[in-house]
């Protein structure tokens, strides 16, 4: 039997695409159900990994109605709300938000497959289960119990913090807001800070960017001072959220994780390779690496195989969002930003 830790998008896809190939498998999830915690925002899955993954879990096709049409279009303004750069996507990466896909992944298993409200923890170098297992698998995310089978690496503070907001119904309540984000996603950059949008169905999702003390508190008022000078369309997407800020710093495993093969143990996603958000490669790279976990097991391979393949993949992402990180938040931004764009 397999036992993955974390019903997240990765652990899920692994768990069907062994469960349709006749593997037996069992996910333990912390949560108390899917409903116990909100889901973040919009993904771009990508045709070489996120969308292939889909079609290996037999998911492809009742994943295309998920998807927001014109959500991956992009728009990319300067402090003073000019626009730099804008296009309409189409470039093999449809959005779609995570809760959506996640509750496909959970809805194509079988009852009492995922066993909600399941802690585990490591006691003395041991994973407690209660369970005899061939397999196990840390899905279980940037705090992962399980890398501490294989790995003392922790994730850092990348010295990047989000405010997270949200204008609820924007095309009534915010209409000059919904207009300058766009049907997709936006990005205000300079002097080290962003304000970062993304469409959603009901609502725009919006991430105030700035550089801060790990556990600096963030309030409506501060964040208005961190961004002051700059245009007043730009500053209503903070003055016109609805509720306060939640804060969210930005944590990354150290670039070129990696571990000696443990047996009966292995690791997915961001228990992985956990990165800034920067090179939009998290969710496809667990859902990549749970696509080829399941390839290796079902071809009766061995796990280190999967694992030296998963290194270089999660090395060069790491790579890129840690290189982004620093385009965002130059001084000269949005200017990296926009020449990547064009030559993307």
């Amino acid at each position: 039997m397999i036992a993955i830790i974390g019903a997240g998008l990765g652990g899920l896809t692994l768990a069907r695409i062994l469960h349709v190939n006749g593997v037996e498998v069992v996910v333990y999830e912390a949560d108390a159900s899917p409903a116990a915690r909100t889901q973040g925002g919009m993904l771009d899955i990508h045709e070489d990994s996120g969308q292939v993954a889909l079609r290996a879990a037999g998911l492809y096709d009742d994943f295309l109605p998920l998807v927001l049409p014109g959500g991956d279009a992009m728009k990319v303004y300067d402090k003073h709300a000019v626009l730099r750069h804008a296009d309409d996507g189409g470039n093999g990466r449809p959005e779609v938000h995570r809760k959506a896909l996640r509750d496909l992944l959970i809805g194509s298993l079988p009852d009492g497959m995922i066993r909600w409200g399941s802690k585990v923890d490591v006691v003395d170098g041991k994973l407690q289960l209660g369970d005899a297992v061939d397999l196990i698998v840390g899905a279980d995310g940037a705090w992962s119990k399980v890398r501490s089978l294989v790995s003392d690496a922790v994730p850092r503070y990348a010295g990047i913090s989000f405010a997270e907001l949200d204008l609820l119904d924007p095309d009534v309540r915010h209409p000059e807001s919904g207009e300058l984000v766009g049907g997709g996603s936006m990005f205000a950059l300079s002097d080290g800070r962003g304000l970062l949008a993304h469409r959603e169905p009901d609502r725009l999702h919006v991430y105030a960017a700035y550089r801060a003390a790990e556990h600096a508190p963030i309030t409506r008022a501060q964040l208005e001072d961190a961004f002051a000078g700059w245009d007043d369309g730009l500053l209503r997407l903070i003055r016109e959220a609805d509720g306060e800020p939640i804060l969210r710093p930005i944590h990354a495993l150290p670039v070129g994780h990696q571990w000696k093969p443990v047996p009966g143990v292995t690791l997915l996603g961001d228990a992985a390779h956990l990165m800034s958000p920067f090179a939009g490669e998290g969710a496809n790279l667990a859902l990549q690496d749970a696509a080829e976990l399941a390839a290796t097991l079902l071809a009766g391979e061995p796990v280190a195989s999967y694992e030296s393949a998963l290194f270089t993949r999660g090395e060069r992402a790491a790579l890129e969002s840690a290189e982004n990180l620093d385009v965002i938040f130059a001084p000269d931004a949005p200017t990296g930003l926009v020449n990547f764009f064009r030559g993307f």
